[in-house]
């Protein structure tokens, strides 16, 4: 008895340990994804605020123009000169910015909606910027006030901005377009006779062979949560996850499909059939 006392003991000792261990090792897993996530945000918060800051430098140096057209002299044509060269600069390197931006948040681990609204708005805010610009220097020239080397500089600036500008657009679009996938879903409902006809239903097994899709209704499972089948009798031949909704009949008695949980539903298929009489 006391041999296996102290064995027992002995495990006992043993196994906290390695209980222990189990509990620091997730614990540092755990600690490394949030200090990658933290490294992440504040890599794409720093060029954020370099952003910010640029487009501030850049509004101030505008105002500074606007003011010295009305002064006179050789300083002052110097001095918008200078303004206007460094506008146009700091006005690329927010581009550049921009697109880095863009970058570090593909490449990140952490998703964010409104992350992409502001790099959106940003990108707007640099096209408008450069209408600006344009407008400056189409005021100088009625001024006969001509900056050399600075056309090609703006033009170049112009491309760039309208590139940035498309490429966010067409990134938006794709993206638009994956979300509308990843929430699209189709049913149908139908006799037995009906569902055979489009080999929907066939020897008893469902969506088996080449069946009719064109058939089907196509839905959003964020925005179709219900579903009328006029029918009083209805029986669901795909497999959806029992908790996920209600089959319950109206005033009429005819079965209406009534989807509680729309991400648990349609996590088993992305079909949904239903065979009513």
């Amino acid at each position: 008895m006391v041999v296996v006392c102290v064995m027992a003991l002995t495990g006992c000792k043993n196994e906290q340990p390695r209980e222990q261990l189990a509990e620091v090792s997730q614990t540092d897993s755990l600690q490394k994804i949030i200090v990658q996530k933290d490294n992440e945000l504040n890599d794409m918060a720093g060029t954020l605020n370099d952003i910010q800051e640029g487009f501030r430098q850049i509004s101030e140096a505008e105002n500074r123009v606007t003011l010295a057209q009305a002064g006179e002299g050789a300083d002052k044509a110097q001095q918008m000169e200078e303004d206007m060269r460094f506008i146009a600069q700091r006005m690329q390197q927010n581009k550049q910015l921009i697109a880095k931006l863009q970058q570090q948040l593909r490449e990140s681990s952490f998703k964010s909606d409104e992350l992409k609204k502001t790099i959106a708005a940003l990108t707007t805010q640099l096209g408008e910027k450069e209408q600006q610009l344009q407008q400056l220097r189409a005021e100088l020239d009625e001024k006969d006030i001509h900056i050399s080397q600075l056309d090609e500089t703006i033009n170049n600036l112009n491309t760039d901005v309208t590139s940035l500008e498309t490429e966010s657009a067409q990134k938006t679009e794709v993206i638009s377009s994956q979300d509308k996938a990843l929430h699209t879903a189709w049913y149908v409902f139908g006799t037995k006779s009906e569902l055979k006809e489009q080999n929907i239903l066939v020897k008893g097994r469902v969506l088996q062979g080449n069946f009719n899709k064109n058939y089907f209704t196509k839905i959003d499972i964020r925005v179709d949560k219900e579903i009328k089948l006029y029918s009083k009798q209805a029986q669901i031949l795909t497999a959806h996850p029992a908790g996920s909704y209600t089959l319950t009949r109206d005033a009429k008695e005819q079965y209406v499909l009534r989807i509680t949980n729309p991400q648990a539903f349609w996590s088993t298929s992305k079909y949904l059939v239903i065979q009513v009489k």
